[in-house]
């Protein structure tokens, strides 16, 4: 068993659940109408929402057949940054608690992408 299993499989979880969601109940539709597209991407905010979500189905899913998950979590790193920029940023670190929709739940997304990309640490010269 790959020493990564809990980890992908949570990741996984986690991006599907909130990707399928959005699915459903128009989250997606509404993040690029009426956020996407107000803080100047339109007319393409939609179409940004759709890929977001869609590249964490697919990162979801390489995550748990464990193919290219480097490829996979540096999307999603790249996705989880923009997200820290654009919308957690001014709202501060804590998600909850000492704040709300902070950095520190995305934050902790990426160590654990990192982690699992880099599951014996970095050698020289590694990136890829």
């Amino acid at each position: 068993m790959n020493g990564t299993l809990l980890l992908r499989f949570a990741v996984a979880f986690i991006l599907l659940t909130h990707s399928v969601v959005g699915i459903f109940n128009n989250g997606i539709n509404d993040f690029g109408n009426l956020y996407l597209n107000q803080i100047g991407f339109a007319p393409f905010g939609v179409f940004l929402a759709w890929s977001i979500k869609l590249s964490h189905i697919v990162a979801a899913v390489l995550l748990l057949l464990n193919k290219y998950v480097k490829l996979a979590s540096f999307v999603t790193i790249f996705v989880l940054i923009m997200g820290i920029i654009l919308v957690h940023f001014q709202e501060g670190w804590f998600v909850v608690g000492g704040g709300r929709n902070g950095a520190e739940y995305n934050f902790l997304l990426i160590i654990v992408l990192i982690a699992i990309m880099y599951p014996n640490g970095f050698k020289k010269g590694e990136i890829v």
